[in-house]
């Protein structure tokens, strides 16, 4: 699981509130750890390949959408295998982990691995929140048309940028002066935990307001598209509104227990005696939502694919074959000059016209498909609703 408590447990002096929570029945949380993250890992990579019997993704073009939907699958698996190979360790060397309590030892290794370990998790899930903030910038910027392929190099630039800043920033204030030292008051462990959840609470901030204004702009380009909204229109508008709900609801499942983890631990730690009895049932709760983070924190990446794609199937097709991209095939016998016979007698303006009505809804089209990727019915319907694809 992802939590700002392993790296303040490399601490040979770490705080009474996270000694609570990472002695608890550590066999049990990291076995649990090492189950979850292996099925998602397992369950994203099926999810990910290509399944015989299906057509290909159905896709306008190479977007920033589509590409930013990947990395967000490749920072679960990444992220995924550091939890399984991290609990591995725990479980497999009990008394090489036991030396980072060793405050003057002279190991440095347990230690490194320690902080090494926490801090390729922690990145990884940090960038993947980072990229979630940019599909959903992204989504918005399509619609508007204002985004393209080229944008992805900003969006990189813009995740792993932050994402190791904050990552090393918060590192550095917490291990400040050494390492031995570190956790000795609030004032190295705060800025850590800031670090960590402030792209946390971005995403649940920011990106419902994003995908909201996103579904009215696709309500208005749909409306706009030929000067009606029918029904196929209004189910791909609510499609891809569910699709946006689908992608929040993950979120909220895999990463409130942190938060509500966090609250109860700092709570405990501003308690003189973490032991007291009337603080029995916080004790209890904290527990309970560490071990909760031990399994939702690595099913992000699987039930993310799931709210994507929906489930594609067990049927791999390892065969690589060259992928059709519809809209080129139709863009090239439809926009074309020549596409079809005109009467002599056309005026040119009102061939301006036609021809500059069916650009505007090409593109319609192609931002609204690159927001419903991965979902083929979809496709297929504003295909066959596109007065591209009806002939105009």
């Amino acid at each position: 699981m992802a939590s700002p408590r392993l790296e303040t447990y490399c601490c040979p002096n770490r705080d009474a509130a996270t000694q609570l929570v990472m002695n608890f029945q550590p066999e049990v949380f990291c076995g649990v750890c090492i189950g979850s993250a292996s099925i998602s890992l397992l369950l994203t990579i099926l999810q990910l390949l290509p399944k015989k019997g299906q057509s290909p993704r159905k896709m306008p073009k190479a977007s920033s959408s589509s590409t930013i939907l990947l990395l967000i699958s490749i920072c679960d698996i990444l992220g995924g295998l550091g939890m399984i190979f991290r609990s591995s360790v725990w479980l497999g060397f009990p008394g090489f982990i036991a030396n980072i309590s060793v405050v003057n030892g002279t190991d440095m290794w347990p230690s490194t691995f320690c902080v090494g370990s926490a801090m390729w998790i922690q990145l990884l899930y940090s960038a993947g929140f980072w990229w979630l903030f940019c599909y959903a910038v992204d989504s918005y910027l399509v619609v508007r048309r204002s985004a393209g392929l080229s944008t992805i190099v900003l969006y990189h630039m813009m995740t792993w940028g932050l994402a190791v800043l904050l990552c090393v920033e918060g590192i550095a204030l917490l291990y400040y002066p050494s390492l031995s030292s570190c956790e000795n008051g609030l004032e190295h462990a705060i800025p850590h935990y800031i670090t960590t959840y402030a792209p946390l609470l971005l995403v649940l901030v920011a990106n419902p307001i994003l995908f909201r204004r996103t579904v009215s702009a696709v309500a208005s380009l749909l409306k706009g598209r030929q000067g009606i909204y029918t029904e196929n229109e209004r189910r791909l508008g609510t499609e891809i509104q569910m699709r946006f709900f689908k992608i929040m609801l993950v979120f909220v499942i895999c990463w409130s227990s942190n938060i509500i983890n966090e609250t109860l631990l700092f709570y405990l730690e501003m308690q003189p005696d973490i032991n007291e009895m009337p603080l029995k049932n916080i004790r209890s709760a904290a527990l309970i939502t560490w071990i909760i983070m031990g399994v939702l924190n690595p099913m992000q990446g699987f039930l993310f694919t799931l709210a994507f794609y929906g489930w594609t199937g067990w049927r791999v097709d390892l065969k690589w074959r060259k992928r059709e991209i519809p809209w080129e095939s139709m863009s090239s016998s439809t926009v074309g000059e020549n596409a079809y016979p005109s009467p002599v007698n056309y005026q040119s303006n009102i061939h301006d016209s036609k021809k500059i009505s069916t650009t505007d809804s090409q593109q319609t089209d192609e931002a609204i498909s690159m927001l419903s990727e991965g979902n083929t019915s979809s496709d297929e319907r504003l295909t066959r609703s596109s007065p591209i694809y009806q002939g105009w």
